[in-house]
C-alpha cells in the first residue's frame, strides 16, 4: 500500500490563526519537532513577504533534517510578467528549498474579480511558474486555490487550471477546499470525478469552517488522494486547517493507510503541546487522540468498567499516541474512581477509617459546596492523603495579613505580611506584588526559602481563575478559585472556595506550595 505524503503548513498557514505569531527561532524549533516524528514535507513560510519568513529561510539553511523535506511558499507570477523575472518567484529561487509550492487560481471568479486578467492568462501563468521552476530543478507542489468552489461553479475552467499545472510539471496537484465550505459528500463527488485525470500524485488541503477538514481529508484519500496537507492542533485562518494530530491517526491507526514509522506516534501528544506552548496557545483539552481529557473518564460507571477492559470505554490505547489514561473525580464519581486514582497514586485507602466508599461520600459533599476536584487534581491528591491520614503539613499558616494602596495618579499597589511555621520554628516576611494574591505569593516564597532547600525559583504560577459559584448573592457570593502551577517537570492544579476571594485564594496557593513541597 503506497504511504501518504504528510505536508505541515503549521508556520505559514498555521500562523496565519488568530493570536498565533512565532518568531523566525520559533519556527526553527518546530521545524526540529516536525522533523523529528517524521512529517514528509515542512512549509516553511513566504519568502521575501516578510523579514520573519526571510530570517527563517536563512536559518533553515543551516539546519539538517532526517526524514523531512522543506518548501517554500508562494505564488504564481504575476499577470504579464515572465516567470524569471517575477519576484515573487527569484524569492522562492533564493530560499534554497528542495520543494516549492505554489498556489493559483481554480476559481473564474477570483481570475476576473480578485487578480483581474483573463482566464487565458492565469492558465499560462500557472504553467509557465511551473515550468520555471522544474526548470530549475526544484520539486514543484501546486496547490489549486479555491478548487471546489471552482469546480462547482465552472467544473471546465477549474479542470483546465489542473491541466495547465500538469503540463509544465507539477510533480503534485493539491486540491483546495480554501472556504472551508464545501461539504464531505461534496468533496468524495468532485475528487472521484477529478482523480482519475491526474496523471501525478494529488492531494487535499482543507479548512474547517464547517467543521469538516478533517472529514474531508479522509474523504480525498479514500478518493485517490496521496498527500494530506494540514496544520498542527488545527490552527489556521479563520476556523482553521484540518489538524494532522487528528489526520495522521485516522489514516493509520483507524483507516491501515501508513503516514509516519509507528514508533514516532508516542510522541505526537508530546509534539501537539509543544506547538501549543510555542504559539502561546492554551492546549485544546477535549482535542481528539491528544487533548488531555481525550481519555479522561469521570462516571463511575466507566471507571468500573475501564478497570476491567479499557476497551469497553476506548476507542485505542492512550499510549499509541503518546497520551495517557485519566480518571476524574466528582460528585459523579463511585468508588471504583476512588480506588483507580488512588492506585495511580500510590495511595492506600483504609486508614482513619476512610475506604474508598467513604471518600466518595466526602468528595460529593465538598463538590455540593462548590469544590471541583477533576480540575484540581493536585489538591485532589492532598485531600486523599489527609482523610487517610497520610498527610502532614510541611507549613501550616499563622496568619497574614494583605494591604491594598491605591492613588488617583499610580496603579493599585498590594502588599502582605505573612507568619507561618514550620518544624517548631515561626517566621515572618512581607513582600509586595501585581495585586493581594501576588503578593501573598512572594511573601510565602520568602518564608518557606527559610525553611526549606528547594529552588522555588523554578516554580511558576501560570494561571489564576475565579468562578463565582452562585452569583444571586452578589458580593458575599461563594467563589472558587483554581491555580494552575508548574515546574520543570509537571503542572499540578489546585482549589479553593470560600465566600472570601483572598481566602479562597491563598487555600489553592497553599495548596500548590504544599504539593510541590511534598514531590520534592
Amino acid at each position: 500500500m503506497e504511504s501518504i505524503l504528510v505536508y505541515d503548513t503549521t508556520l505559514r498557514d498555521g500562523a496565519q490563526g488568530e493570536k498565533i505569531n512565532f518568531s523566525a527561532e520559533d519556527m526553527i524549533r518546530i521545524t526540529q519537532r516536525l522533523d523529528a516524528v517524521g512529517i514528509h514535507y515542512i512549509e516553511g513560510g513566504w519568502p521575501g513577504s516578510n523579514p520573519r519568513d526571510v530570517k527563517f529561510f536563512e536559518l533553515a539553511k543551516k539546519a539538517r533534517f532526517k526524514h523531512s523535506r522543506l518548501a517554500a511558499f508562494g505564488s504564481t507570477r504575476r499577470s504579464n510578467t515572465r516567470a524569471e523575472e517575477d519576484e515573487n518567484i527569484i524569492a522562492l529561487l533564493k530560499a534554497e528549498t528542495p520543494a516549492v509550492t505554489i498556489f493559483g487560481k481554480s476559481w473564474d471568479l477570483h481570475v476576473k474579480k480578485v487578480i483581474a486578467t483573463t482566464l487565458k492568462e492565469n492558465l499560462a501563468m500557472i504553467h509557465d511558474s511551473v515550468a520555471y521552476l522544474r526548470s530549475q530543478g526544484r520539486e514543484v507542489i501546486y496547490d489549486a486555490e479555491h478548487f471546489f468552489d471552482g469546480y462547482k461553479n465552472n467544473p471546465g475552467y477549474a479542470t483546465k487550471t489542473i491541466e495547465a499545472a500538469v503540463s509544465g510539471g507539477a510533480d503534485v496537484i493539491v486540491l483546495c477546499d480554501t472556504n472551508g465550505g464545501t461539504l464531505t459528500f461534496e468533496i468524495e463527488e468532485i475528487m472521484c470525478k477529478v482523480c482519475p485525470n491526474i496523471p501525478v500524485k494529488v492531494g487535499i488541503h482543507t479548512h474547517n469552517d464547517c467543521g469538516l477538514a478533517v472529514a474531508n481529508t479522509l474523504a480525498a484519500v479514500r478518493c485517490g488522494a496521496v498527500m494530506v496537507q494540514g496544520t498542527i492542533n488545527g490552527y489556521g485562518e479563520r476556523c482553521g486547517n484540518a489538524d494532522l494530530t487528528s489526520v495522521i491517526p485516522n489514516l493509520q491507526l483507524k483507516m491501515g493507510m501508513p503516514c509516519m514509522m509507528e514508533q514516532k506516534f508516542r510522541h505526537f501528544t508530546e509534539l501537539s503541546r509543544y506547538v501549543s506552548e510555542v504559539a502561546n496557545m492554551t492546549p485544546f483539552n477535549g482535542r481528539p487522540f491528544v487533548g488531555k481529557s481525550a481519555f479522561a473518564h469521570k462516571a463511575g460507571i466507566h471507571v468500573n468498567a475501564i478497570m476491567k477492559t479499557p476497551k469497553a470505554y476506548e476507542h485505542m490505547e492512550p499510549e499509541t499516541i503518546g497520551n495517557e489514561r485519566r480518571v476524574l473525580m466528582s460528585d459523579l464519581s463511585g468508588k471504583s474512581n476512588v480506588d483507580y486514582k488512588a492506585r495511580e497514586l500510590g495511595i492506600e485507602l483504609g486508614g482513619r477509617g476512610f475506604d474508598s466508599k467513604k471518600i466518595s461520600k466526602e468528595i460529593k459533599r465538598l463538590e455540593h459546596e462548590g469544590y471541583q476536584f477533576d480540575a484540581a487534581e493536585g489538591s485532589f491528591e492532598l485531600l486523599l492523603k489527609k482523610l487517610t491520614g497520610q498527610f502532614k503539613p510541611l507549613f501550616e499558616l499563622e496568619s497574614f495579613r494583605v494591604a491594598i494602596e491605591k492613588d488617583k495618579d499610580l496603579a493599585c499597589r498590594a502588599y502582605a505580611t505573612i507568619k507561618i511555621s514550620a518544624g517548631g520554628q515561626q517566621e515572618i516576611t512581607a513582600a509586595e506584588g501585581i495585586g493581594p494574591v501576588s503578593a501573598l505569593d512572594n511573601a510565602l516564597r520568602k518564608a518557606l526559602n527559610k525553611f526549606f532547600p528547594v529552588d522555588l525559583e523554578k516554580m511558576h504560577l501560570v494561571d489564576f481563575k475565579v468562578r463565582v459559584i452562585e452569583g444571586r448573592d452578589g458580593t458575599s457570593a461563594r467563589v472558587k478559585v483554581f491555580i494552575d502551577s508548574r515546574d520543570q517537570k509537571s503542572v499540578w492544579s489546585t482549589i479553593g472556595v470560600s465566600t472570601d476571594i483572598i481566602e479562597a485564594s491563598w487555600q489553592a496557593l497553599e495548596d500548590s506550595f504544599q504539593y510541590k513541597l511534598s514531590h520534592t
